[in-house]
Parts: structure tokens; sequence; C-alpha cells
């Protein structure tokens, strides 16, 4: 279980509002949480077709990342293979989600699911693997278990 409570949104308007501020750089920093990633992450994939999510997604959030006044380096800022396991874990819940279904209601049942939580890549990954160096600057494969079985 994680340790974390999970906040759920209210409304499809906050989801939106976050996705659209990650977009233009706006989002202010402290709202940046997991879910916020997870709610961004589920709107573009659901909504935006303009937007590639396994090639927009590092440019998208390093440049959100350096807007806020963050750094992306070795250590800290965006990590390419963390998010490609959340896109990929976005895109099987929605493959499993009805058509139709509320943007909210989408994204909370993600937050709630196995694919929504904060250490769902360490389920693939070691450690050692996950909080590496080639790990954060590029994609690297699962060593645990295959990402198709997400």
């Amino acid at each position: 279980m994680s340790e974390f409570e999970v906040r759920l949104f209210q409304d499809d308007a906050a989801i939106i509002a976050i996705g659209e501020g990650l977009l233009a750089r706006t989002l202010p920093r402290e709202a940046w949480t997991h879910e916020a990633h997870l709610a961004a992450c589920l709107w573009i994939v659901r909504d935006r077709a303009d937007i590639a999510p396994e090639r927009d997604m590092a440019a998208i959030i390093s440049g959100y990342n350096e807007a806020a006044g963050g750094v992306n380096d070795d250590h800290q800022g965006y990590h390419e293979t963390i998010t490609q396991v959340y896109i990929a874990g976005v895109k099987a819940h929605l493959s499993e989600t009805p058509d139709g279904t509320p943007l909210r209601e989408a994204v909370n049942t993600l937050l709630l699911s196995p694919r929504g939580r904060r250490d769902l890549a360490l389920h693939f990954y070691s450690k050692e693997l996950l909080f590496s160096v080639p790990a954060r600057r590029g994609f690297v494969a699962p060593d645990i278990a295959p990402l198709s079985a997400i």
C-alpha cells in the first residue's frame, strides 16, 4: 500500500486546467503533483490528438520544469523511463475505459488503480536501473517484468 493519500479530482475543469497549465508552462509548481502528472497525461492521451505523448512528453515536461524554476539533469527533473511507463499505463487504462466516460471518472479510476500507484515502475524495474542516469536520460527496457504486463 502507498503511504500517500490519493488526491482525487472533483471535476473535469480541474484536470483540463492542469493539462493546459502544463502545456502553457504556467501551472504553479506546487500543483505539479503525482496526481497532476497522471491527470495531464490521461487528458493529453485521450483528448489531445495533436500531441504524440511518447515523442512529445519529454519536451513538454522538461520545458515546464525549467519554466517553473527547476532543472533537468542527471539527478532531478524529467525522467524518460518513468514517463514512458506511465504513458503505457494510461494507454492501457484507457483501453479498458468505456467510450464516453467523463474525464474526472477516467482519471480518478486510474489514480485508484494499480496503474496509478507512485511505485508503478518498480514493478518492472529494479531501483538500481530505474534511478540510473541512463534511465532518466532515455528509455531503458525493464529488468524485472515486461511493460506489456502493465
